[in-house]
């Protein structure tokens, strides 16, 4: 019975070590390899800057145009990416996931498509 006991508290213990790992859905799903503006773009710059970046915070970012603008003159890439030194990372209450700023410089790379 001891045996037993110290089995099933052997195997709680790989059980849960191994099941808490955290991720995220973006981490787990597939990556998107042709982003668009409205399906994908939109809705990350929506969520993570429009609250700031709307009007009298430079650059504006509610528009496709601007968003295009600010992605190909390198500030927003460098602002989300921070693989060089261009200010303070974006947005201010942290790094969006790597797999939501692979896809926006693949979005910047492909051409900006609307």
């Amino acid at each position: 019975m001891k045996k037993l006991t110290l089995f099933i508290l052997f195997i709680s213990t790989v059980t849960s070590m191994v099941s808490c790992t955290s991720s995220t859905y973006e981490e787990i799903s597939a990556p998107v390899t042709n982003p668009t503006y409205a399906a994908n773009v939109e809705p990350v710059i929506k969520a993570n800057c429009t609250g700031c970046h709307s009007g009298g915070q430079s650059p504006n970012l509610t528009t496709y145009e601007n968003v295009k603008n600010a992605t190909q003159n390198g500030d927003l890439i460098c602002r989300i990416d921070q693989t060089q030194a261009c200010g303070r990372v974006m947005p201010q209450s942290g790094s969006m996931s790597k797999p939501t700023i692979d896809m926006i410089i693949l979005w910047q790379t492909q051409g900006c498509v609307k």
